[in-house]
């Protein structure tokens, strides 16, 4: 499989470290992703975290618009200023910095969440509390605004 499918939760170590999913590890090893590129996601409170594919599609955006809007000046503020590059170390793990932290809200656990071609890292109780919300939202709980989408 070479997609990021389901969720896991794991704690962080003493030195800040957390190791990824063995799934997802799997998935970045098939990719040959040897380098990960991570973003604050712009809906929710996460971190979106991928490969070089996930930077050259905020890229192409950017590049498909006026270079003197506001859109495309927002956007690359956004993504290059506002992303990092990651890596795994030996043994899977990564650190949970700051720059994770200050936005997540993520102190001692991380949940891991699949989103097909990339993955988020989240706060555990914040991830229910939001899956719970888009459940209630498929199920029937709140119609689908405009900006959700009709799709079911």
């Amino acid at each position: 499989m070479n997609r990021f499918l389901s969720n896991a939760t794991n704690k962080i170590d003493a030195k800040g470290r957390v190791s990824v999913p063995a799934p997802f590890r799997n998935v970045l090893t098939r990719l040959d992703i040897q380098e990960l590129y991570a973003i604050q996601d712009f809906v929710y409170p996460a971190i979106t975290v991928g490969g070089p594919d996930l930077l050259d599609r905020y890229e192409r955006q950017i590049d498909g618009g006026d270079p003197f809007s506001v859109d495309s000046n927002d956007m690359s503020l956004l993504i290059h200023g506002g992303g990092v590059f990651m890596k795994l170390d030996g043994e899977g793990r990564l650190m949970v910095s700051d720059f994770i932290r200050d936005y997540t809200g993520i102190t001692d656990q991380v949940t891991f969440v699949g989103r097909n071609d990339h993955f988020q890292l989240w706060d555990p109780v914040c991830y229910e509390e939001k899956r719970q919300e888009a459940l209630g939202r498929r199920m029937g709980g709140g119609r689908p605004g405009a900006d959700q989408g009709e799709t079911g």
